[in-house]
């Protein structure tokens, strides 16, 4: 059975399902940064899904980062699954812009989060929400 790494849960907030991942928005308004997590247990590598599911997580993961590339008019999109301290399997796509505090350095551990404030925060969700809105996306 699927549950969120409490990690996940307490940093971020539930944008929707695609048909293999749950959509994540991480609570740190400096980038927008968004978070595939496939909504298997115990899967903490991509080689340890199935490859169908490899697969589908490869077409969510680049429908993610062409989606929030032009929304978000980005300069580039950084992908990676690390996994050093959250052991469950989870795809960041960070907008990154050559103005932005740390370019070109990656953004882990260069500055603390700042939280979303609440207006800002829902309302963020509600554009993404509609961005991501299509016939295999369902909005949480």
């Amino acid at each position: 059975m699927f549950n969120l790494h409490a990690q996940l849960a307490k940093d971020c907030e539930t944008i929707g399902d695609y048909p293999l991942c749950r959509l994540l928005l991480m609570n740190d308004r400096q980038f927008p940064w968004l978070i595939l997590v496939p909504r298997k247990a115990q899967i903490s590598e991509v080689y340890q899904l199935s490859v169908e599911d490899q697969q589908q997580l490869q077409r969510e993961s680049c429908k993610v980062s062409a989606a929030i590339a032009e929304h978000f008019n980005a300069d580039k999109i950084n992908v990676a699954a690390l996994g050093n301290v959250v052991p469950q399997l989870h795809i960041h796509h960070i907008v990154r812009y050559k103005h932005d505090p740390v370019w070109p350095k990656p953004v882990w551990g260069m500055l603390p989060s700042v939280a979303y404030e609440e207006d800002e925060r829902k309302k963020c969700l509600a554009e993404l929400r509609l961005l991501f809105s299509a016939e295999d996306f369902s909005p949480l």
